[in-house]
């Protein structure tokens, strides 16, 4: 189609005038004499004043035939309105319109450029990488399940990094994204249809997290998890999350999951129904983060350096279960951390056990206390914390451990300079 508009363009078709002209090449002249004057004598002049004048001239001028005069004039008009005038076929008038003809260019290199990005795409810059549905996919061996983040504005912190609630909360969206890729998604948060029909949850016991590096505003990170079995009632799920620029590790963590009953809140066997519909995903493989077996030790207001008191969740902090999300918590703990080991050092590990959980009418303290900490008074070495999240009735919601390391200037761009930490 579009060939054909060019073509046209370049070569005008044939016209009805262009007939009606060329009839005229058959017309009768006035007479054979001299001195006679054919109608297609007239009309073959171009329309200009000089030629209008010269057909006048033409006309009033009477010719004889044998000494007779004719009536040319009357003939002549006779003749023009029987063949209207057209305008003869010149150099001008023949060129293409000129619209039509750069539409059609325009058209075909458009498709050129559409199929050739087509046949030449690839990704050429490390933000491509990124899932553009965000849904994920399931990869390697049909069970580990992979899915791509961009880190956004809104999700990083004074250090201008990513925070550790940014990278737990990627951590948990690709474990309920595998289990709805994986077709076991019923209601609520990851129950199967079978754990449905029980009014039973996950709800997670124990976690280890290492964050080898935080990544930066607009840095694109791969998040890889799977699952595994975990003693007879329990399920143990990984992820490993790397930098698609630079192929490094940023987070190592695992953890470890039971059931509860959603009316009764309280904790039950995993049935054999549960069990068959998740069996078939499990992968007998060791953990990627080795389990600190230390026994996380109890604190109080004795043993406790610093306390924050009067944490309470709001609307926000719950989620489809009807209770805080397990993310939550690592805010509340952190509240009680040293000002000076936040603006001095990052968190580099941290060991979670939650006791209980913790509903919205709930009023909870944050302690903690710094038991290994630097004692010649320089930034060089590591630093460990021992937190608890209880209620203020004083039953425990979760025991922590958290590992810290030093952190150096940063520089944020071109126009600011390094970030100034403080001291510890």
């Amino acid at each position: 189609m579009i060939a054909a508009i060019a073509a046209s363009s370049f070569f005008p078709a044939p016209s009805s005038s262009s007939s009606s002209a060329a009839s005229l090449k058959d017309s009768k002249t006035i007479s054979d004499g001299p001195e006679s004057l054919s109608v297609r004598g007239i009309v073959a002049k171009p329309a200009s004043s000089s030629g209008a004048m010269q057909v006048k001239a033409k006309a009033q001028a009477v010719p004889k035939i044998n000494g007779t005069k004719t009536g040319l004039k009357s003939e002549t008009l006779k003749h023009e309105e029987d063949f209207p005038y057209f305008a003869p076929r010149t150099f001008y008038n023949q060129l293409p319109d000129w619209s039509m003809l750069l539409a059609a260019i325009t058209t075909i290199f458009l498709a050129a450029e559409k199929q050739w990005t087509l046949i030449d795409w690839k990704p050429r810059r490390p933000d491509m990488l990124a899932d553009a549905f965000g849904l994920g996919k399931i990869v390697q061996d049909g069970l580990t399940f992979r899915q791509n983040f961009s880190i956004r504005s809104y999700e990083i912190g004074a250090d201008r990094t990513a925070s550790i609630e940014t990278l737990l909360n990627h951590l948990q969206e690709t474990a309920l994204n595998h289990v709805r890729v994986a077709g076991l998604m019923d209601d609520g948060f990851g129950a199967t249809p079978e754990m449905s029909k029980r009014n039973l949850i996950w709800v997670v016991a124990k976690m280890h997290v290492f964050v080898e590096q935080y990544p930066s505003w607009g840095d694109v990170v791969q998040v890889d998890t799977w699952v595994g079995s975990s003693g007879k009632n329990g399920m143990r799920r990984d992820w490993h999350v790397i930098d698609c620029r630079t192929g490094g590790t940023v987070v190592r963590a695992t953890s470890v999951w039971v059931l509860m009953n959603k009316n009764t809140r309280k904790l039950a066997k995993m049935p054999d129904e549960v069990r068959a519909e998740i069996g078939p995903y499990f992968i007998e493989r060791t953990a990627v983060v080795d389990e600190d077996s230390r026994k996380l030790p109890k604190l109080d207001d004795d043993t406790a350096h610093h306390v924050q008191k009067g944490l309470t969740p709001r609307w926000g902090d719950l989620d489809v279960n009807q209770h805080v999300n397990n993310v939550k918590y690592i805010g509340w703990i952190l509240e009680s951390a040293p000002t000076s080991i936040l603006e001095s050092h990052e968190l580099a590990g941290l060991t979670l056990e939650y006791r209980r959980e913790c509903g919205r009418d709930s009023v909870l303290q944050s302690l903690t206390t710094v038991s290994a900490e630097c004692s010649d008074g320089t930034q060089d070495k590591g630093m460990e914390c021992v937190h608890l999240l209880r209620l203020e009735s004083g039953d425990e919601i979760v025991r922590g451990r958290t590992k810290w390391r030093p952190k150096h200037a940063r520089s944020f761009g071109s126009s600011t300079g390094p970030l100034i930490t403080g001291s510890a």
